[in-house]
């Protein structure tokens, strides 16, 4: 029997994340496990009047093959991921996690020279394209949120289908308000970190990107971050999982990082320069997202949250800094994890994971939630 809520998901990716125009050429990527939210995509596409294509790849055979991996043979790959990033306008990308360690076989020099032969191409699609990442509900995922399949399923098609429109009008005097700001600092357990956000752009995200979907972002100016960061919930990089997470800055750069496995997270840290620099700081906005589930699609979302990214840069809020590495770290700051505040010029705007300003008060979920969530 067809579940309507994917005919509806279907028609959130395809006309509000890519908005797909008539005669758009656009690749779908995916796994079998995600065949019935593809199929119900690839009609959405076709009754619009686009074009689609697919790239079905198992991650398991890819792993295989990346296992003992060769430049040449990666620039061959790249070669043909270039044709397809020329000669399509959008990707819809659907992610069935069947197993979160399954990367972690993978050597670390070719992820590393993989990041290298990739990153042109990556940043092309990233920039210049329209995407959406999206994550189909799996027994692998569900174990990981602590959940059942059949209720891991219900949460994330009710997280995906928040009312976008609604988040985006909310968004709007926060992220006005982070224009016009300059020095940002967050206080909590372990925590005390200032930098500057003046000059670069704000993006509010409401589901063009990612679904689920809720946040603003920018980055700090490159060399402004000093002070102290820990963060609160697993940071999950390339099927490995880090906790206890810990950095300290100087003039922007990490000086110190400690984590449950420190020698690890310092050999990412050292795969580049750009590495142990900042490349986003974000607001996580969405008023269904709770508690961290070891995702980062969903972790980084959570209401009453930042995150802090090393590495790369997204060219639309663009602080200079370049790396293969782009890792979203989270911290919650609400009450039950600890508590904490969040100052912009030094006025308290978000205290325990609740915005005290009146003007933002209606990103708060209480508030947010008051009607009911329509779905695209």
């Amino acid at each position: 029997m067809k579940d309507v809520r994917l005919v509806q998901l279907a028609k959130t990716l395809v006309n509000h994340s890519i908005e797909l125009q008539e005669t758009e050429k656009v690749m779908i990527s995916g796994s079998n496990i995600a065949k019935p939210l593809i199929k119900e995509v690839i009609r959405e596409v076709y009754r619009v009047g686009g074009v689609p294509f697919l790239d079905l790849r198992e991650e398991d055979m890819m792993v295989e093959i990346a296992k003992k991996a060769t430049r040449d043979q990666l620039e061959v790959e790249k070669g043909w991921y270039a044709k397809k990033v020329e000669d399509v306008d959008a990707f819809i990308h659907i992610r069935a996690e069947e197993n979160d360690a399954e990367m972690s076989d993978i050597p670390s020099e070719v992820l590393q020279m993989a990041g290298e032969v990739m990153q042109e191409v990556d940043q092309v699609m990233i920039n210049q394209r329209k995407w959406v990442l999206i994550n189909y509900p799996t027994p692998a995922a569900a174990q990981k949120a602590r959940m059942s399949s059949e209720k891991f399923e219900d949460y994330l098609l009710e997280v995906c289908s928040l009312d976008y429109k609604k988040l985006a009008e909310a968004q709007k005097a926060l992220q006005e308000l982070m224009e016009n700001t300059d020095k940002v600092r967050i206080v909590a357990p372990d925590t005390d970190l200032s930098f500057s956000i003046k000059d670069i752009p704000k993006v509010a995200s409401h589901g063009k990107r990612n679904v689920p979907d809720g946040e603003i972002f920018t980055s700090p100016v490159k060399e402004s971050v000093n002070g102290t960061i820990s963060f609160n919930t697993p940071c999950p990089y390339r099927g490995v999982t880090f906790n206890n997470v810990s950095l300290t800055f100087k003039d922007g750069k990490i000086v110190d990082a400690v984590a449950d496995e420190t020698e690890k997270i310092n050999e990412i840290f050292d795969l580049d320069e750009g590495a142990r620099y900042i490349g986003e700081f974000a607001i996580g906005l969405n008023p269904l997202i709770n508690k961290p589930m070891g995702e980062i699609l969903f972790d980084e979302k959570i209401n009453g949250s930042i995150h802090f990214t090393p590495g790369q840069a997204y060219e639309n809020a663009d602080n200079g800094n370049r790396s293969m590495v782009h890792w979203d770290m989270v911290l919650i700051l609400r009450e039950e994890y600890g508590g904490g505040e969040l100052y912009f010029d030094d006025q308290l705007v978000q205290k325990n994971g609740k915005f005290v300003i009146d003007s933002l008060k209606q990103l708060n979920p209480e508030e947010f939630l008051k009607e009911p969530v329509e779905a695209v």
